[in-house]
């Protein structure tokens, strides 16, 4: 019984370590099917506007549900700042679907650790937030940007050796035909890395202009389910006007399918409550450290059950990305750290209670 008891204290323990796991493999899971859907054949914008509808399905009703108490005003001008954002969610999710055709399930990985990094650069841009370089959380911020920036600098353009797994490798051919190639995979690749660095900062701006209208629509799962809704009109009227193969829109019992219900139900729906959980339990800064697990594991996968290459430059530009997240979150929970020792004096000179009131962006990506 006490065997019994102490495991279950254990596991209260470390829910919030599993939540966070689970989390970073389901991440990982949306890079490697998405991968394999779009390289089997589906149109990355038909993708797009499927895994929004499913997400409308998997969301409606948990809003619903425990929403269902909770009266906020749905005004028109918050409505056209839902649309407006919808269509940056739009944007950034067809931008990342059609590069990642032109790279790989780690690459796409690899380059969702930049977003914290592009997101601080914007915010201190548009005066969102402030910047301390005197400071050491300030200079960690600064260094930890950079140094994720030349990471994903690296990773996309730096190749250098080949890391042999269970003894495979590119199959190689002789002649100019490799040579062109060759040639036109490193094209495609550039274009690819290009356009999701592009997807990344629509993603953060999104990520910025969505903090003053969950100040005025705090239903947070009935606003997911909208920003989901209108995203889905908007991919099929675009993916409509790409797309004009009737046999495109066909969805079969094979990987396709499977994609974007994981995508849509799993991902956006059982994802983002975790990540809410997580948050409230421990804390955003605790939720963001396993952030580069993802990649390992798309890593991992990729490399054992679809023989990816991976490359030297691959793996240091890999590193540098992690290690300049970790800068950057350091910095962020010890100006947090700061901020609150700062309320503390306060209400200690002047007897006052100070509230402070912390707002976190959620991804539904």
């Amino acid at each position: 019984m006490k065997h019994l008891l102490g495991c279950a204290i254990s596991m209260e323990k470390y829910k919030a370590n599993i939540a966070m796991l689970l989390t970073q493999m389901f991440f990982a899971g949306m890079a490697l099917f998405s991968k394999a859907a779009i390289s089997e054949g589906m149109n990355p914008y038909v993708f797009v506007t499927y895994r929004q509808a499913f997400a409308v399905l998997a969301l409606a009703p948990l809003a619903a549900f425990f929403e269902r108490k909770t009266v906020v005003p749905l005004s028109y001008n918050i409505l056209l700042k839902i649309l407006l954002m919808s269509f940056l969610s739009t944007l950034s999710l067809n931008l990342y679907y059609f590069s990642i055709h032109y790279t790989t399930a780690t690459f796409a990985a690899a380059t969702t650790n930049i977003i914290p990094s592009i997101t601080f650069v914007m915010a201190v841009i548009l005066r969102v937030e402030t910047l301390s370089i005197k400071q050491s959380h300030g200079m960690a911020k600064v260094l930890g940007s950079s140094v994720c920036v030349s990471g994903a600098l690296v990773f996309a353009l730096v190749k250098g050796p080949h890391l042999n797994f269970m003894n495979w490798s590119m199959g190689k051919t002789k002649g100019t035909h490799t040579s062109n190639f060759h040639y036109t995979l490193k094209e495609e690749w550039v274009k690819g890395s290009l356009v999701m660095l592009l997807a990344n900062i629509t993603w953060s701006l999104w990520l910025i202009l969505q903090v003053p209208i969950i100040k005025q629509y705090s239903a947070k799962l009935r606003l997911a389910t909208l920003y989901c809704l209108f995203s889905c009109i908007q991919s099929s009227v675009w993916a409509m006007a790409m797309e004009r193969k009737i046999s495109a829109w066909k969805l079969k019992w094979d990987i396709n399918l499977f994609s974007v219900a994981y995508c849509g139900v799993i991902v956006t729906g059982i994802t983002y409550w975790l990540q809410l959980w997580a948050v409230e339990k421990k804390g955003p800064v605790f939720t963001a450290m396993f952030t580069p697990l993802a990649l390992i594991i798309t890593a991992i996968v990729s490399a054992f059950l679809w023989k990816e290459t991976l490359y030297i430059g691959s793996v240091c530009g890999g590193i540098l990305l992690v290690g300049g997240l970790y800068l950057v979150l350091w910095g962020k929970n010890r100006e947090a750290e700061r901020e609150v020792n700062k309320d503390q004096i306060l209400e200690t000179k002047d007897g006052t209670t100070v509230e402070c009131i912390t707002l976190h962006s959620t991804s539904v990506i």
